[in-house]
């Protein structure tokens, strides 16, 4: 505010002589009666016009900027990226010599210890704001840091270098993930607004940019823990309902002892039959005693007789050790059948989920979904295409009605 002001004494004329009149505003000379005291002043302030001078001209010069910058959508949240989780390098923004630098160094390095690159600059004075713009670009052409622009506290004269367009501009048009920490909590810059995250300090800033190496150590062991409980569990519960399974099934072992058995019964039985018939053949022809030719040929005759039975006897045996073994082998076969391995031997095939969970119906199909097809040598993926269809009631088996389903 710019003022105009002069002291008269009591009788004396207004600067500008005594048949000068005071400007728009003034009042006139006061009565005779200031004119008898004596040793006493007058003030007379005249106003011709009102400007903003020193912080108040600095924020009214912030505003209008603000304002016009946030017209260019400088400012929208639809612009800002989101921080890499761990980056490999980290740039800093700010001067070589202050406590700013060395208190993101040692946040980093207790966090979790990251490559630094700092590009010292000047963060306050002539020319601040030009090397500042410069450094954002310079980390934008390497393309391999997450800048950190950051400054200590001061006062509004201190981190004006911070609301410089130009400062903005770098900030706003940077291809890479920034991050402004100017000043302390409460001190807001336009670099804060154009930045894709703002920190309330420094030392915010590098915890931001970095998580705790101890914390993501605790959690990929819990995840670990957590996932080999999961498998654990799921084998287990495979292995119950393979065994669940299995015991619905006949036992391959006890069959073919009961066949054994039965065999091993017949066989005995058998050669049991032939020594007895042996025997009274024997003892018949004891009692026989007929002339030494007759005997003669009645031995030839027994003879003839006993190599037959002898043949019939081994047909016999064969014959029912074969029917035993077919008889086995029929069960053997019976037992392979009721796995669904042989049913995938005869060309069928199994189709699971996504999920390896068995598809039982077309309608459990949706288009476009992940399948398994297990034959009898192996598996193979298969994605279906197409929609199924319901089979029509009374429509022939073999009429190739059902939709596509792969």
């Amino acid at each position: 505010m710019r003022t105009r002001c002069w002291t008269r004494s009591a009788g004396a004329a207004p600067p500008g002589g005594s048949g000068s009149r005071p400007k728009t505003g003034s009042r006139s000379s006061p009565p005779a009666r200031s004119a008898r005291i004596r040793g006493r002043s007058r003030y007379q302030i005249v106003v011709e016009r009102l400007e903003l001078s020193g912080a108040g001209a600095l924020l009214a010069l912030l505003e209008a900027r603000k304002k016009a910058l946030a017209a260019e959508g400088l400012f929208d949240e639809a612009r800002k990226r989101e921080l890499p989780y761990l980056p490999e390098t980290i740039g800093v923004v700010t001067s070589p010599t202050g406590a700013v630098i060395r208190d993101i160094l040692h946040r980093i390095e207790d966090r979790f210890p990251r490559r630094v690159l700092v590009w010292p600059v000047t963060v306050q004075g002539a020319g601040a704001a030009e090397e500042i713009a410069a450094a954002i670009a310079g980390f934008n052409r390497l393309d391999a840091a997450t800048p950190i622009v950051a400054r200590g506290g001061g006062s509004l004269e201190d981190l004006w270098a911070f609301n410089e367009e130009v400062v903005v501009r770098a900030a706003a048009a940077s291809d890479i993930p920034l991050i402004a920490a100017v000043g302390h909590e409460t001190d807001v810059t336009l670099i804060d607004l154009a930045a894709d995250l703002r920190a309330p300090t420094p030392t915010a800033a590098a915890e931001i940019a970095v998580p705790v190496r101890a914390d993501l150590l605790e959690r990929t062991h819990t995840l670990e823990h957590r996932l080999g409980a999961s498998f654990r569990r799921l084998i287990a519960e495979r292995r119950a309902r393979v065994d669940g399974l299995g015991r619905g099934l006949p036992a391959a072992r006890d069959r073919l002892t009961t066949a054994s058995q039965r065999l091993d019964d017949w066989s005995e039985r058998l050669a049991r039959g032939v020594r007895g018939r042996l025997g009274a053949e024997r003892q018949a022809v004891g009692r026989l005693r007929p002339l030494p030719d007759r005997l003669a040929q009645r031995l030839g005759q027994a003879r003839q007789a006993s190599d037959l039975l002898a043949v019939r006897l081994g047909r016999a045996g064969r014959a029912a050790l074969s029917e035993r073994a077919a008889r086995i082998g029929t069960a053997a076969r019976l037992l392979e059948s009721y796995s669904y391995r042989g049913v995938l031997a005869r060309g069928f095939a199994v189709v699971r989920d996504q999920r390896e969970r068995p598809v039982t119906s077309a309608a459990a199909v949706k288009p476009g979904a992940g399948l398994s097809l297990e034959f009898h040598d192996g598996r193979a993926a298969a994605r279906a295409t197409g929609r199924p269809k319901r089979r029509k009631a009374g429509r022939d088996e073999d009429d190739g009605g059902q939709a596509p389903l792969l």
